[in-house]
């Protein structure tokens, strides 16, 4: 008897040990791992800062200079208003922008950001903040910039109706 049961705390401690635990992408506790996970692609170098923004690497986090305006579009009665930092748009880089939804913050319960294609998936959506009564952002630019890349703007309302619009980026 004691003899079996020596074989079977032997087996189970085989079997637990050559389990592979894997770990849910969803529940990760590292950051880079779990960005990943959720499609976030970065270029080489790249980290994020404590706020959780992605910064590019070699560039300069300091801004606040010269405005470049983009455009502006009316969208469902909105009026929607953007600007970049100027400055040369590099490729895996980052890019400062401001909107203005009439003439503020609008009725925008959350507003997002991305450089691309329309399509949303393929490349990273920055979140806005308020910062000086206007919405506000550091947008990362694809490496590669796909051909005929705009600044894409979704303006989630209050109501929870969304609305998307687009701005050339202007060089």
């Amino acid at each position: 008897m004691k003899q079996f049961a020596i074989a079977v705390a032997l087996f189970l401690v085989l079997i637990h040990a050559g389990c592979e635990q894997k770990q849910d992408p969803g529940r990760s506790t590292d950051r880079a791992e779990a960005g990943r996970a959720a499609g976030q692609v970065h270029a080489a170098g790249d980290t994020h800062d404590p706020n959780y923004e992605s910064v590019a690497a070699g560039t300069d986090r300091q801004h606040g200079g010269e405005s470049i305006e983009i455009g502006t579009v009316t969208i469902d009665g909105m009026s929607v208003r953007a600007a970049r930092d100027a400055g040369e748009l590099r490729p895996g880089g980052d890019v400062p922008i401001d909107v203005w939804i009439d003439g503020g913050l609008g009725s925008a319960a959350i507003v997002r950001f991305w450089i691309g294609t329309e399509d949303p998936r393929r490349f990273v959506r920055a979140k806005a903040e308020v910062e000086d009564g206007k919405w506000h952002t550091h947008v990362e630019i694809a490496d590669p910039l796909p051909a005929g890349s705009k600044l894409w703007v979704e303006i989630e309302l209050r109501d929870g109706r969304r609305h998307v619009v687009s701005f050339e980026l202007l060089e």
